[in-house]
């Protein structure tokens, strides 16, 4: 599920796309809600195992004479393999995400110690990357086979970024992050998929905001990518109905929320058509093949998730209001620049965030549902109490009672936005965006 600006899916990149965002956030991979999102705000950054052990020593293995070099890539692409341990497990929790079940086992001397081990085996022999991913990586989506294109101010932790930047092609160091020890080798620019539109990405970018939809198709060695369908799928396969799928998206009057809903398995978007918004730059391939479509244009990368074919829209025209929006605070002017707002996130059959109780509930469950969530809140409830008993958005978020820095400029669904600016203090207020309705409470 494509939750905000940036990409998405794995542990390691969401860090650096602040992926802990409420949902209802502008873009996505095809990917939240997918095993390797651990979300984050923050600094996921620490670059170096100071982070992890402030005394140094034999924890601190970070590659420091690579970390030290003036010369820096314009791009590299690297590949990881992710060993944590249980002290870690406190901060994935609170990025929305999951540690491996290896890593609770082992203390910090054990990971450092496993880590040179591979380390030492990847510089003996560097083609022995993908055995080494397969065997220990706790990244699922190190496991993909395609390596992560890195760039300066790509979102990734800044310490991964660093050493990806200042390793030469086939050789291999190690960082220290918030998510334990990443063994990184670069390799050299990977040869595109020929199926991929390499004719558009050539191109300049268009002018952002950017309007789209995708169809994501997978195959069993697309991890990120939970569907059934998928697993059952070979990438032969995966590579035909692609390409029959590519043909339909750009047959005249084709219907994508139609092809979606039949075809896709992004699960935040197949069933409702949903048209994802692109605001800037970004690093992300989906993102980056959409920024160089012309309007009802169609081409198709690879991604996290497997095949996506996607589909420049026209700008969509706003919404009506819905009935429990908090419409007279949204016509106001905004009360501040920065607001912290904790919010609760429900939806009905027809929009929601992929939770079970969502999927089921009519939208005359949710009229009673919302007005009864604000009545507790107002008789003085604690407004984190109702969080984790009612809001559908990520999990640990929801039992974090997590507030949420929110500007202008923040990489989120901008109705969220909005009202967020306009509430006063204490004040409780509800909008709507493609993930359900936010009950919304500035906190600061």
């Amino acid at each position: 599920m494509r939750l905000i600006a940036a990409s998405s899916l794995i542990l390691l990149l969401a860090i650096g796309c602040n992926k802990d965002k409420p949902q209802g956030g502008g873009t996505a991979t095809g990917s939240a809600g997918s095993a390797g999102s651990a979300g984050s705000a923050a600094t996921g950054s620490a670059g170096s195992a100071a982070a992890a052990d402030p005394g140094g020593g034999a924890l601190d293995i970070d590659s420091k004479d690579v970390l030290a070099r003036t010369e820096v890539a314009r791009e590299s692409y690297v590949q990881h393999v992710l060993i944590s341990w249980r002290d870690r497990e406190a901060f994935y929790t609170a990025s929305s995400g999951r540690i491996d079940p290896r890593a609770k086992e082992r203390d910090q001397a054990a990971a450092a110690k496993l880590a040179q081990e591979v380390l030492a085996q990847l510089r003996a022999k560097p083609d022995s990357i993908g055995e080494l991913i397969d065997k220990h990586s706790e990244d699922p989506l190190s496991r993909t086979g395609d390596p992560f294109r890195i760039e300066p101010g790509s979102g990734f932790p800044p310490g991964f970024v660093k050493l990806a930047l200042r390793l030469k092609e086939g050789e291999a160091g190690i960082v220290t992050t918030d998510f334990g020890y990443h063994v990184t080798l670069r390799g050299p620019k990977p040869v595109p998929d020929p199926l991929a539109s390499a004719d558009i990405l050539k191109r300049e970018e268009e002018t952002p905001p950017i309007y789209w939809q995708h169809i994501a198709i997978g195959w069993d060695q697309r991890p990120a990518n939970t569907d059934p369908r998928a697993k059952a799928r070979t990438k032969e396969a995966a590579d035909t109905l692609a390409k029959e799928l590519l043909a339909k998206a750009r047959a005249k009057g084709a219907d994508m929320a139609k092809l979606m809903k039949q075809y896709s398995e992004d699960p935040a978007s197949k069933d409702n058509g949903r048209i994802e918004k692109t605001l800037d730059t970004s690093t992300d391939p989906a993102e980056r093949l959409a920024l160089r479509l012309k309007i009802d244009e169609v081409g198709m990368i690879r991604t996290a998730l497997g095949w996506d074919i996607i589909k420049r829209v026209p700008p969509p025209p706003p919404p009506p209001p819905d009935k429990l929006e908090s419409i007279a605070i949204l016509k106001r002017k905004p009360e501040t620049a920065m607001a912290k707002v904790k919010h609760i996130l429900v939806g009905w059959a027809d929009l929601n965030a992929g939770d079970d109780r969502a999927k089921t509930r009519t939208r005359a469950q949710l009229d009673k549902l919302v007005p009864e969530i604000i009545d507790r809140a107002k008789k003085g409830e604690p407004f984190e109490s109702l969080m984790i008993a009612f809001s559908e958005d990520a999990p640990a978020a929801v039992r974090s009672g997590k507030a949420y820095d929110v500007t202008p400029d923040a990489p989120l669904a901008m109705p969220f936005v909005n009202l967020s600016l306009r509430l006063k203090v204490d004040e409780i207020g509800v909008v709507r965006t493609d993930f359900g309705l936010h009950i919304i409470k500035r906190v600061e």
